[in-house]
């Protein structure tokens, strides 16, 4: 078995006649793009869009290292038009069968994109099970599904030792999570003891067993399912395996109309998903979306978004302080990168605007969160306080500069 592979080196229309900057929050079509005046410089930029020696890790998000070539002319502006039409082919055969829950299936391949792990959250009957089986057979690789429930054992899910008498030795069997795709089903139904035992597994993508580690194979996913509404027999997911997760998606009821073609597709001959990908194929993918172009400044905006939940007075949110008490980790800063890169991907860019990064948030940060008792009294939401950072929080606006930008990416300021 193989360790996914990451990639350490990153990489980094025509002019209106009436040439006007891009407005906060716009996000620019490809044939709108607007040529504006040099803007102010920051501190930390200098004047040919190089980041100066001050700001840490620049020449990670801003230009390729020296170890990675620059990308083929032609092949920068915007994503591969192959791997474009590929994605698109596997989100429509999600999709033939999955009804509904477009944010949920997209936001299974962005976890799928990142290499990180997905949490569904929804009430029973809203296809969480039948999405993750339909995206596991759509997207290829091995899959296992492990139903949650209150006798379950750590031994169960990642293996144990088992002595042999012929051979007067133990060996070690391997539990059943050695596959590309596992599905947690309804995980908060099992103890903290058996939750624990996901924790290596999700966050160091290994299993130790008897004094051997045992990695698991490329690529690995866990999607895990909980139901909200249910307190018996239930037991929250600790907040050291809730941060492991990349993104909790909330899964919602259907509306009428969505419920009308449920009706229709699925009563009599549910629709068969076919293989689209297979694991070569997503590890290609995978590669790919880690040369998605991060620019400084927004990089800068994902470190300010996080820790304005961390010290929210600093950040003009005062009101905020005494509602948050444990602020969103370092994880969050990673899965906001990886999954805005990975969403820029699936919609044909190979650079990252901060409107990305404001969609994902949504689904990176709240889970993290933990509320003080005041505020979960008062039905204070995580949700609700990402968005109130979102609003406060000022993010870099793209400024389209044809002229100094031959891959076509945008310049922030």
């Amino acid at each position: 078995m193989t360790t996914p592979e990451r990639s350490e080196a990153e990489t980094g229309g025509t002019q209106d006649p009436n040439p006007t900057p891009v407005r906060d929050g716009q996000t620019a079509h490809e044939s709108e793009r607007h040529a504006v005046d040099p803007p102010p410089l920051s501190p930390r930029v200098s004047g040919d869009g190089e980041a100066t020696a001050d700001y840490p890790g620049a020449s990670a998000f801003g230009h390729p290292s020296p170890a990675e070539p620059s990308a083929p002319p032609g092949e920068t502006g915007r994503g591969s038009g192959a791997e474009a039409a590929i994605l698109g082919e596997a989100l429509h055969e999600i999709k033939r069968v999955i009804v509904g829950q477009e944010h949920m299936v997209e936001r299974l391949m962005v976890a799928l994109l990142a290499r990180g792990h997905c949490l569904l959250e929804g009430v029973p009957g809203v296809a969480k099970t039948l999405a993750v089986r339909t995206f596991a057979t759509v997207v290829g690789g091995d899959f296992a599904r492990l139903q949650f429930t209150p006798d379950l054992v750590p031994s169960d899910i990642v293996g144990t030792r088992i002595y042999r008498p012929s051979k007067e030795s133990f060996d070690i069997e391997l539990g059943p999570v050695f596959v590309n795709f596992v599905l947690a089903d309804e995980i908060n139904r099992a103890p903290a003891k058996v939750q624990s035992a996901m924790l290596e597994l999700m966050g160091e993508r290994q299993v130790s067993i008897g004094g051997r580690t045992f990695p698991m194979p490329a690529p690995f996913i866990v999607i895990a399912t909980q139901n909200p509404l249910e307190s018996e027999g239930v037991y929250p997911l600790p907040e050291a395996q809730r941060d492991r997760f990349l993104v909790k998606v909330d899964v919602h009821l259907p509306d009428a109309e969505q419920e009308y073609h449920i009706l229709e597709r699925m009563s009599v001959d549910p629709p068969r998903p076919r293989r689209v990908l297979d694991a070569d194929r997503i590890l290609a993918l995978q590669h790919a979306t880690d040369r998605v172009f991060v620019h400084r400044l927004v990089a800068d905006y994902i470190v300010r978004l996080v820790l304005a939940t961390r010290r929210p007075v600093e950040y003009h949110l005062p009101e905020l302080a005494p509602v948050i008490e444990v602020g969103a980790s370092p994880r969050a800063t990673l899965g906001l990168v990886s999954s805005a890169r990975a969403l820029a991907f699936m919609r044909g860019r190979d650079y990252v605007l901060p409107q990305d990064v404001q969609e994902v948030a949504g689904d990176v940060i709240p889970h993290r969160l933990v509320l003080g008792f005041d505020a979960v009294a008062d039905g204070i939401s995580a949700a609700g306080v990402v968005d109130r950072v979102l609003s406060v929080v000022p993010p870099p606006r793209p400024v389209w500069r044809q002229e100094h930008n031959d891959a076509g990416r945008p310049e922030f300021r």
